[in-house]
Parts: structure tokens; sequence; C-alpha cells
């Protein structure tokens, strides 16, 4: 019996979504030092990270056109490759014009990387169930993936402050272009199991008609993963869900954080940096905790979810009502495996739910919205703290995860009924 369940391809995914997210932090991180040297302005630095979020909500709409006529490993890698030969032109450009560099441009080339990023995360999700083996091997890909993806932004926004001061901002992009380079290199591992492997793996799916006929029209494939999850309760719960813990989720942006350390806890930036290490420490302990109980969770998902859940509100809340910052610490280190047993179980019973064919399609659905709600998350929290102080602010964040726990409580009956749509299926 095999001891792993992840296959070549996995690994190759793994490595080149690594790769791409440790250059985006770096670049970001250049890009801010850079705007802030130029414009002296917190605001122009601010738009960035708004922008990029737009940009891939707005690519994540269109998404399922792109579906219909490529791989998943195809969009990948041109996602990987445009993103790669983008960067080499903003990277050139800065370099030969440096003070004298448009930042209107610098803007541009950032939001179309964005746009070719904004597909990467529904096909990247929807690529894990076909480069797994058996149904176990899909939590556990799951797991690997976030531990990473947390290892990189913990360690990423650190050592790119480092890597930025030590190198300089036009020094650091360079560096970011071999990073780019790496990722592109690498997505040509990732190839797509054919059908006959497909039925050869142990993965169940809810079966479903395939509506993506060539013949289909532009609406019906844009809107054809919004129609599903509507249609599906389960899908429709599970993204409500998703839709409300996103709300509270803003709350550890920096800003939120720096507020919260120097009203709350009386302390100074110093303990700022504390908190966010031990908020990104903290996942990354919960992504490790998952794949060490991979086989104890079994197909146990939707009651770990509810346990993750429950235990992130209950610590959230406590967090917000203390004013000591060494217990902080400890309540934020604590978060971290609870928020990531809720979303690693989450994600995987999304994937579970629909059939290969629409799952990017529902993904990329789920995505634009949820970028949206992370938009409108952003400035309706940041309203709230001005008028009800940040201690409340966290205390709300609280409140809209237990809302979402007890949504997925009063929804238990869409779950049982898929399972065992999906024990027919199975049978059949």
């Amino acid at each position: 019996m095999k001891s792993s369940y992840l296959t070549r391809p996995f690994y190759f995914l793994w490595t080149t979504q690594t790769a791409a997210n440790a250059a985006d932090v770096l670049y970001i991180m250049a890009l801010t030092v850079l705007v802030l040297d130029r414009t002296d302005s917190l605001v122009s630095a601010a738009l960035m990270p708004l922008m990029r979020s737009g940009a891939q909500m707005l690519s994540s709409l269109i998404a399922p056109l792109l579906i219909n006529r490529f791989k998943l490993t195809k969009l990948l890698l041109l996602s990987q490759v445009g993103q790669f030969l983008l960067f080499v032109c903003l990277a050139i450009y800065l370099q030969l014009n440096g003070e004298a560099s448009s930042l209107v441009l610098v803007f541009a080339l950032v939001f179309v990387m964005s746009f070719l990023d904004g597909w990467t995360t529904p096909a990247r999700n929807a690529l894990i169930p076909r480069l797994v083996t058996h149904e176990q091997g899909l939590l556990k890909a799951n797991g690997l993936l976030s531990v990473s993806d947390q290892v990189v932004q913990f360690a990423g926004w650190g050592l790119s402050g480092v890597v930025v001061a030590f190198m300089g901002a036009g020094h650091t992009l360079l560096f970011t272009v071999a990073i780019y380079g790496l990722a592109a290199v690498f997505t040509l591992g990732v190839r797509e199991p054919t059908n006959s492997e497909v039925e050869g793996m142990g993965l169940s799916a809810v079966p479903s008609d395939d509506t993506s006929a060539q013949g289909a029209s532009r609406w019906h494939r844009l809107t054809e993963g919004w129609k599903m999850i509507w249609k599906m309760p389960r899908l429709r719960v599970l993204t409500f869900m998703d839709i409300i813990d996103m709300l509270g989720g803003s709350v550890w942006v920096g800003a939120f954080t720096l507020a919260f350390v120097q009203v709350a806890l009386g302390q100074g930036e110093e303990w700022w940096g504390f908190i966010n290490a031990a908020y990104f420490a903290g996942t990354i302990g919960g992504g490790l905790l998952v794949l060490s109980l991979t086989r104890i969770i079994g197909n146990r998902y939707l009651g770990t979810m509810m346990i993750g859940m429950a235990g992130y509100g209950v610590l959230t809340a406590l967090y917000a009502l203390n004013t000591k910052p060494s217990i902080a610490l400890i309540f934020v280190i604590l978060m971290g495996p609870f928020a990531e047993l809720s979303a690693i179980n989450r994600r995987t019973l999304i994937q579970r739910s629909v059939t290969r064919l629409l799952l990017p399609k529902v993904l990329s659905a789920q995505a634009s919205l949820l970028h949206l709600v992370f938009c409108i998350s952003l400035l309706g929290m940041a309203g709230l703290a001005e008028y009800f102080g940040i201690v409340n602010l966290y205390l709300f964040a609280a409140g809209l995860t237990m809302l979402a726990l007890v949504v997925g409580l009063l929804s238990l009956r869409a779950f049982r009924d898929q399972s065992a749509h999906d024990n027919v299926s199975t049978a059949s």
C-alpha cells in the first residue's frame, strides 16, 4: 500500500505555487517601498493591494470562458509565463528609467499581472482532486498547500523587508524575475491525468450533467458556476459561510492589528510584529496539525470544520477582551490550528461537492465573490472601527464567525443529503 497518495504532478503544482507566492510577496514589498519613496504617500502605496484584489476579481469573473477553451494546466502555464514576461518588462523598465519611471505605467503592469493571477487559485484548487490518488490524499494535499502558503506569508513578509533593505528595490525586482522564471518552468511538470486515470482514482464526486458544451452561449458559460452554487444546497451553504467568515477575516489586516496593539494592549509597533508573527506561526502549526491528523479526520470534514470555527470564534472573542500582551500572543497562536481546521476542511468539502468538469467554474465564481466581499469588508470594517472602537470590531468579527457556525449547524440536513448522494453514486 502506498504511503502517500500524492502524485508527481501534484508536487510540481505545489512547487510552482510556492515559488509564485514567494515572488508575489517580494515584488509587492519592493514596489511598495519604491512607491513610498517616490510619493511619500501611504494612500498611493495602499492602492496596490486594493487594485490587485480588483483585478483578480475581474479575472475570476471571466475565468469560465477560459476554462471552456483551455485545460487547467494550460491556464496555469499561461498565467505563470505571462506574469514572468510582464515582470521582466517591469523590472527592465524600472532599471532603465529609475526616478523618471511612470507610476501609472507601473500600476498598469501590476494590474495586468494581477489579472493573469486571478484564475491561478481556482485552477490550482480544481486541479488538486485530479492529482491525488485517494480521498485521504485530498485532505493531505490541501493541508500541504496551506502550510506552504502560510510559510511563504510568514517568512516572506519578514525576509522580504531584509532583502529589499540589503539589495535595494531595483535589484530585488531582478531577483524576483528569477523566482517567477522558476515558477513558470515547474508549471511544465503539472500534467492533468487522462479520463482512464481519473476513473482509477478513489475520489468520489457528486454526479452532474456536463452542461458546458461547446455550443453553449457565452453568458451560460459565465454563469454556470454561479448557477451550480445556487442549485446545490451544500455549495450554497458553504459559500455563504465563506462570505460571513471573510467579512470578519479582514480584521487581521495590518492596520487593524496595529490599532488593536496600540489601543487595547497599550504597546508599540514591535508588539504589532510579534502578533503578526504569532498569527502566522499558529496557522502554520494548524496546517501541520491537519497533515498529522489526516487518518483520524478521515471523511469527517464537516465535524472538523465546525470544531475549527467554534474554537476560532471563541479565541477571537477572548483576544478582543484581553489587555495583556503576553496572553494575547497565546490566544493568537492557538487561533491558527482552529482557523486551518476550518479552512482546509471547508475547501475539501467544496472540492468533493461537484464533478471535475464543473469544479473550476464553481471555484472561479466563489473566488470573484470573495474578492468583492474582502474589498467591501476592508472599507466597512474601517468605518466600524472608527465608530465602535477597535475592541468591539474584534468582538464583531468573533460574532460573525459564530454566525457562520450557526448557519452550518442549521443546514446539517443539506450536508447529510449530499453525503447520502455521494454514497449512492459511489456504490453505483
